[in-house]
């Protein structure tokens, strides 16, 4: 049978969203000078721009776009604006799949991105399962989950990953309070 969802799809959606609003872009995705000198070290317009959106998405939302993945166009053209490129560029981005991965490399080595490992998850549930004791929402859950794998630089499983971890966290909270 079937797990039971935590989480609607609207809930499922809104968790990954990009920012919509010139503001919140600016503060999320302007570069500091750091930045722009690793960016800059890519060989051509494409490569730069490409390594730089990829930062973007690692920092946030926290996930790595994906290859046929096409990026958002108010990100993209904020950053094609800051590092003098065009956004057209972007067509050319990782025509060899070595480059993209490559950059992936690079980027988690670099900014100290790290991949969601199996002692993160019971990282997140131990952390989760506090939260739980004062609410079942799956949505508060899964947004503090996210906001910590953020603070940690921890690159953000599927979906269904953070789902799971919160539904066991409930469940466990659940069993704690059933017992007390």
């Amino acid at each position: 049978m079937p797990r039971r969802s935590i989480l609607s799809a609207a809930e499922r959606e809104s968790l990954l969203a990009l920012p919509d609003t010139k503001d919140e872009l600016i503060r999320h995705y302007t570069f500091s000078e750091s930045d722009l000198s690793i960016i800059r070290q890519r060989r051509g317009p494409a490569n730069r721009l490409g390594f730089a959106v990829q930062l973007c998405y690692l920092r946030f939302p926290g996930v790595i776009l994906g290859a046929d993945e096409p990026p958002f166009p108010p990100l993209l053209r904020l950053v094609a604006n800051q590092l003098k490129v065009g956004i057209e560029s972007w067509d050319e981005y990782g025509q060899r799949e070595q480059t993209r991965r490559e950059h992936l490399v690079e980027l988690q080595t670099v900014f100290g991105f790290q991949p969601f490992t199996i002692g993160h998850y019971r990282q997140a549930v131990q952390l989760l399962t506090e939260l739980a004791m004062q609410t079942d929402k799956g949505i508060v859950l899964a947004r503090a989950l996210i906001e910590h794998l953020r603070r940690q630089s921890v690159i953000v499983p599927a979906l269904n990953a953070v789902e799971r971890a919160s539904a066991e966290a409930i469940t466990r909270a659940n069993r704690r309070l059933y017992d007390a």
